[in-house]
């Protein structure tokens, strides 16, 4: 090998190491801040955004109580309920539903019961 050819070499490693140094924190940037406790992590919003879309999908499937005026939100895989519905039966059934889908470590129910006027 000739000295040219060993000094270009040297000079492709050198800029390769530069160019990966240099983009190390551009990744790390995109990549996201790790969660605390009171902000989700990257991968933590994509579970948590799972997760909802299965409990609105488990209360949605439920034949004997419509829960159109429940939201629902999860933090961390703890789920809350909230809106309003007709009986304590349907809110007490909404959080049964809601605890049995997979992922979910707790249930917040604050779903309110709507007054009947008579």
């Amino acid at each position: 090998m000739t000295k040219t050819s060993v000094n270009t070499g040297k000079n492709l490693k050198v800029l390769a190491l530069i160019t990966c140094l240099g983009a190390f924190p551009l990744f790390g940037g995109l990549t996201g801040c790790a969660g605390n406790r009171y902000t989700q992590s990257t991968g933590e919003r994509i579970d948590d955004r799972a997760d909802s879309s299965r409990v609105k999908k488990a209360l949605s499937d439920d034949t004997q109580y419509k829960y159109g005026d429940v939201n629902v939100q999860t933090f961390k895989g703890v789920v809350q309920l909230s809106g309003f519905v007709n009986s304590r039966d349907q809110k007490n059934r909404a959080g049964d539903l809601a605890k049995k889908v997979q992922g979910i470590r707790d249930v917040e129910n604050n779903i309110t019961v709507k007054e009947s006027v008579n």
